[in-house]
């Protein structure tokens, strides 16, 4: 499915869930915080130790880096990157795709490695590709049903004006 191809909206049951299971990733993998972005760039969830940086820019910035390198993954004969990996002096991040729609971005610094970080990660990216492709199937089954209401509140207009 394309990245944005539909809205989708999640409960207070899938946020908890995602919440719960970032948070359970965090404490493992001793990292600092995890953002939720989705492809066009909306914050999704934060959680973990609050950025001290702009989160709605940096989840703007995070959605085209991840886009210019899908760009660069087809120049070199790759699909895309499912993975990026920043390194700084004293923080790094590591960003994954979930189920082609949300990237995880993980802030870490030197009280944790980039192998516990990358192992944990493929765990918690399971667990959200899960969820995450049971909000996106609740999302076209909204939006099939969508069309047939708004077909009959056309109708009802309609009417009033004949």
């Amino acid at each position: 499915m394309a990245a944005g191809a539909a809205s989708w909206s999640f409960t207070e049951d899938d946020f908890g869930a995602i919440t719960q299971s970032l948070q359970r990733f965090l404490h493992d993998a001793n990292a600092r915080c995890a953002l939720l972005v989705d492809r066009t760039g909306q914050l999704v969830a934060t959680v973990g130790e609050q950025p001290t940086f702009d989160p709605t820019a940096f989840a703007t910035l995070t959605a085209a880096d991840f886009s210019a390198n899908d760009q660069l993954a087809r120049l070199i004969g790759e699909t895309d990157f499912n993975s990026l990996f920043h390194q700084g002096e004293k923080e790094s991040m590591y960003l994954a795709d979930v189920a082609r729609r949300v990237i995880l971005v993980v802030l870490f610094d030197n009280r944790t490695t980039l192998g516990l970080v990358r192992l944990k990660m493929k765990q918690v990216v399971e667990e959200l590709t899960k969820l995450f492709e049971q909000v996106f199937a609740r999302g076209q089954g909204g939006q099939a049903q969508s069309p047939g209401i708004l077909a009959g509140a056309d109708d009802e207009i309609d009417k009033l004006f004949q």
